[in-house]
């Protein structure tokens, strides 16, 4: 492959790729807030204390971090369907994207939790804050501190995962490589325009992460 190869290659196949682009970040953040959101509730679920809250959170968790994403998506897309519950792709894609990474946000904000020191809920508790109040105002805000790097790891192997949502006819970047190299044969050119474009979506996140941790932290 040479470079004019390359570059004439480009300019052919980068306009499709983009709007493939365009569903892989809109497939990867619609997943990303609802990872957060469950992950949320898992992780106050586990560190409740309470019996009937932490084994459902820790079964789910550990159900879902044991059956790979793949079948996953296939199970939500083709057998829900039988069950009376009809979701297109794109819902089907991001719906089981989020419940699987909900499980391992939910390990990232439980440990954040637990990282808190135990001296500052104390101290909270000592002035008669409640609960409510001391999760709300203390420990919350150090846990993101804590939490900021795992979680920025995560928001980019979900990036990446978004590929998966292919094989359930999503219409992102992969699906649409993977629809021109069969029709062009040019599997080189293609497949670097996409790692390519995967590194333009991924290298900010990893410099945005980095920021906001080093903010965080002289805070």
């Amino acid at each position: 492959m040479s470079l004019d190869d390359f570059l004439k290659a480009a300019r052919e196949f980068l306009p499709i790729l983009l709007q493939g682009m365009g569903m892989t970040v809109l497939v990867t953040l619609c997943a990303l807030v609802l990872a957060t959101l469950l992950g949320v509730v898992w992780a106050l679920m586990r560190t409740s204390g309470v019996r009937w809250l932490v084994w459902p959170a820790m079964a789910f968790t550990n159900t879902i971090r044991g059956i790979p994403i793949l079948v996953q998506l296939f199970y939500i897309y083709f057998v829900l369907p039988e069950l009376g519950l009809d979701l297109t792709a794109f819902q089907a894609g991001v719906i089981g994207l989020g419940i699987a990474y909900s499980a391992y946000m939910g390990e990232v904000f439980r440990s954040g939790i637990l990282a808190v020191d135990p001296g500052t809920i104390e101290a909270a508790e000592s002035l008669g804050m409640t609960r409510a109040r001391v999760l709300s105002r203390v420990v919350l805000p150090q846990a993101v501190r804590i939490v900021l790097p795992p979680y920025g790891n995560n928001l980019i192997m979900l990036l990446k995962d978004s590929s998966q949502a292919s094989v359930i006819t999503v219409a992102e970047m992969s699906t649409q490589a993977r629809l021109i190299a069969a029709s062009t044969f040019k599997n080189q050119e293609v497949w670097t325009l996409v790692a390519l474009l995967y590194l333009c979506l991924s290298i900010p996140l990893i410099f945005l992460v980095s920021r906001l941790e080093k903010r965080f932290g002289r805070r």
